[in-house]
């Protein structure tokens, strides 16, 4: 019997992913339009965490907010609430965005006019860390009830990510979470990769936030 054969694509799906990417930050980047990826498990509090957003940036930003998930519009209905203008996204069963689904997205949605776009990746610390979607900066939500470790278990999403945003503060004291391991291990994936400690419930870091936010869209636009 002949020796089976294995055929590896993996590499050329990234690769002409990683193209679309450059071609669409690139197209971002002339249209002045920042594009911030937003990642993290299910639960965590990204939709959250842009509602309590939505209050900060009132005023100093124009903005809108992409959905992504599976099925349904609970998201983007509740961000269309905020009083931000948002759309939603369909996977069509994918666990995550590449760049060419992002920019179907972006079309839809329409740039034109907006300093910030959130791209709200479907809930899920592996797929989505391994597909460039063409963002700006990539984000991700760790909750405290989630663990300390989670940097050790899911490296690529914090070697990926810019911004590592601790939500759920509030309930410290309920879990077995230890502030100094997180930053501890999360700069162990990522030297460079800033933590912002939050509370989407309470507000609390929330200003820290909307200014990291800013400054970066600042950056970007000049």
């Amino acid at each position: 019997m002949d020796e089976i054969r294995i055929i590896e694509v993996k590499q050329s799906v990234f690769e002409d992913n990683n193209k679309d990417a450059e071609e669409l930050r690139a197209q971002l980047k002339t249209e002045k339009t920042f594009l911030l990826n937003l990642m993290s498990s299910p639960g965590s509090g990204k939709t959250t965490t842009l509602k309590a957003l939505a209050k900060e940036l009132s005023g100093k930003v124009n903005w809108a907010v992409m959905e992504a998930d599976i099925d349904s519009a609970v998201d983007a209905e509740a961000m269309q609430k905020e009083g931000v203008c948002s759309i939603q996204i369909h996977t069509g069963g994918m666990c995550h965005l590449d760049a060419d689904m992002t920019r179907q997205g972006l079309c839809e949605l329409g740039t034109e006019g907006l300093d910030l776009v959130v791209l709200e990746n479907v809930g899920n610390l592996v797929c989505p860390a391994e597909f460039d979607t063409g963002a700006s900066k990539n984000m991700t939500i760790l909750s405290v009830p989630e663990g300390h470790d989670k940097p050790l278990k899911y490296p690529l999403m914090y070697e990926t990510c810019d911004l590592l945003v601790i939500n759920k503060i509030d309930v410290l004291d309920y879990f077995d979470f230890d502030k100094e391991k997180v930053v501890q291990y999360a700069k162990m994936r990522n030297p460079d990769i800033d933590i912002i400690f939050i509370s989407a419930k309470t507000g609390e870091g929330i200003p820290e936030l909307c200014e990291w936010i800013l400054k970066n869209v600042s950056e970007w636009n000049s």
